[in-house]
């Protein structure tokens, strides 16, 4: 890597905030290696693409890492700014999960707007339906092995490293569930970012 620190940024789930565990441990595991960004995304699905590439525009992230919902977004986004990205359990019918979770909800980790409910219903879900059909037209042979996916064996809400894999070469797979714990975090999504941002840098573009 060279001198200037590089900069990751962290895409959350779909419950989730910037304040998540998996969010806290990057930044720790990060502390004085890299700038782990971690902002609160939008709801809306078409906000947060708007919110996160803006925030591309602006800090030039070295590397994109979601998790969930979070790497739906940065797996659309990723070949159309040039940057490689982690997927985490990535999420790639959000469709289905909402559906059968229409409704009032709360964020599981602390938002900075101090903003906890939220209301899922059909209007969100076909936002989403509208993304998930094209979500992969921006595939193309040079991000084949740009794009890596980490799957946790344990996860009971996503199930798509067939349908990554029919996308992307390079499959990790961990011993967790769908949302990491800390350790994992760090025994797992840390060693794949750190190996992706010795091999791919903005300069590569």
């Amino acid at each position: 890597m060279d001198k200037r620190m590089k900069k990751i940024l962290f895409l959350h789930g779909f419950f989730a905030s910037g304040q998540c565990i998996p969010a806290l441990a990057l930044r720790e595991a990060f502390d004085g290696l890299a700038e782990v960004l971690t902002p609160d995304l939008p709801r809306h699905p078409k906000a947060a693409i708007g919110f996160i590439r803006e925030l591309i525009d602006r800090e030039q992230p070295n590397l994109l890492l979601g998790n969930s919902c979070g790497s739906f977004y940065a797996q659309m986004i990723a070949p159309t700014v040039g940057i490689p990205a982690l997927l985490g359990n990535p999420h790639f019918q959000m469709t289905e999960f909402l559906k059968k979770r229409i409704g009032k909800h709360e964020y599981k980790s602390p938002r900075k707007d101090g903003i906890q409910e939220f209301v899922i219903d059909e209007a969100l879900i076909e936002e989403f339906a509208e993304l998930e059909a094209i979500q992969f037209n921006s595939c193309n042979p040079d991000y084949k092995d740009r794009i890596w996916g980490l799957f946790g064996e344990g996860d009971t809400l996503a199930h798509f490293d067939p349908l990554f894999l029919e996308h992307y070469n390079r499959a990790f797979y961990f011993p967790g569930n769908h949302t990491p714990t800390a350790d994992e975090v760090r025994s797992w999504y840390v060693p794949l970012a750190k190996q992706m941002l010795i091999e791919y840098t903005l300069s590569e573009k």
